[in-house]
């Protein structure tokens, strides 16, 4: 499946840094939002600067053997569905699978209920325990797709 919606999403939404910092969970972080590098090796603070394309790189493969084939686990009724299972691929990218595999949201979309999809996403739209305004519109690019 084309992961290039989750991308843009995951680009848009994280921003780039070239360089470490402190994402609002209290994470290290750097690129398009990479906690952790392709070797499995968490991000420090020490981390030299990385280069745009290593940051797309590190983003594109997080996606493709991660986070897409967990997608496919939790929520099978994705797979014929391209835009959905994008929009799910970038809400793993941001929560996590454990989140997804816990949640209603999951119920919602394998019933096929979109509407209860929708209404649920948007509720997964606070970072250390305050409401993002930068979730909020995450949360609505990916409800829009649902």
């Amino acid at each position: 499946m084309n992961l290039q919606l989750a991308a843009d999403m995951c680009k848009r939404f994280e921003g780039l840094f070239l360089k470490p910092y402190i994402c609002p969970a209290g994470v290290p972080t750097i690129g398009y939002g990479t906690v952790y590098k392709p070797d499995g090796s968490k991000v420090t603070m020490e981390h030299p600067p990385i280069t745009k394309e290593v940051a797309e790189q590190w983003l594109l493969e997080e996606l493709a053997h991660k986070y897409a084939p967990s997608v496919a686990r939790l929520c099978p009724v994705l797979l014929t569905d391209e835009p959905r299972f994008n929009a799910i691929v970038d809400f793993c990218y941001n929560l996590g699978p454990g989140n997804l595999q816990i949640s209603t949201l999951r119920k919602r979309i394998n019933a096929r209920d979109w509407d209860g999809a929708r209404e649920q996403i948007k509720l997964w739209n606070k970072g250390g325990g305050r409401v993002l305004p930068g979730l909020v519109r995450r949360r609505q690019a990916e409800a829009d797709l649902l």
